[in-house]
Formats: structure tokens, sequence, C-alpha cells
């Protein structure tokens, strides 16, 4: 089981996270020969300007406060093709959208949401995933995606 240690601890340099991300996204998208265009590269750098889920119209609303006017069925399309390619996931609880802090490696969603500070962390454990799918076929079900969320209190908030 790994845990992407991503969210804001005192060593957490988020500038060079964001960056990182852009960074990764451009290089796949290039690999996948599948456009990262400016828009949709902004609109991932909003997922990943916090490691709070944001929702589209948040994600809206810092997209207008750029000066530009946009169209919320703009700021829904790119994150359509940013779920696509791997570089976010959907909290589906909250509606909301994470970065990917994995984006190359094709997993199943696994989230560790606070309660208190609304921190998303994604764990990537491969026998959860293999757990669900055994007992799901084992009951004919076909799984088409798969995200677990598990709600609590993350160290930090739990150290407060």
């Amino acid at each position: 089981m790994s845990r992407h240690d991503h969210g804001a601890t005192p060593r957490h340099d988020h500038g060079a996270c964001v960056k990182d991300a852009l960074a990764r996204a451009d290089a796949l998208c290039n690999d996948r020969g599948v456009r990262l265009t400016p828009q949709r590269a902004r609109v991932l750098e909003l997922v990943w300007s916090s490691h709070k889920p944001r929702g589209a119209y948040a994600i809206l609303e810092d997209m207008s406060a750029d000066g530009k006017r946009v169209a919320p069925l703009t700021v829904y399309r790119a994150l359509d093709f940013l779920l696509e390619q791997g570089l976010i996931h959907r909290i589906e609880s909250q509606n909301a959208f994470v970065g990917c802090p994995d984006p190359g490696t094709a997993h199943m969603g696994q989230f560790l949401v606070c309660t208190c500070c609304g921190e998303a962390t994604e764990l990537t454990d491969p026998r959860i995933a293999a757990t669900i799918a055994e007992s799901a076929a084992a009951q004919g079900f076909a799984i088409q995606r798969q995200t677990v969320e598990v709600s609590g209190i993350c160290p930090a908030c739990r150290d407060h």
C-alpha cells in the first residue's frame, strides 16, 4: 500500500507540487497524442490549487476572475478530458475534483477525506481494488468505475 503524501504539511512546497503536476500532465498528453490546451491546463492548475476537492463552479469562478468570461460547458468539457486522461479524480460525495499524483499508472480511486479541513488524500492499494472486484464478480456485477471514499479526521486536524 502506498500513500501519496501531498497534503499541506510544513515541508510541503505547494508551488512545486502544482508545477510538477502540470509537467507530468503535459508529458503524459504528449505521449498519448492528445492536446493539453491552455484552457485544460488552467483547469488542471485550478484543481491542483488546493489538496481539497474543488467543484466545477469554484473552478469557473476562478477562471472568470482571470478577467475572461468562461462558459460552464467549457469547464465541464475540460474536466471530462482531465478525467478521461486520469489526470484528476472525482470525489463523488462532494461532486468535486482532486489532482491525481500518479496519472501515468492506471488505478482505482481510494481516498481519505477529512471532515474537518476537507483535504483528500489518495491511497493506492491494489488489495482494496482486488477485494472489491472479487466480491463484485462473485455477485455477477461488472464494475465500470470504482471509487472508495472514507470520511474521517486527518492527523493534522486530530492533533489540534
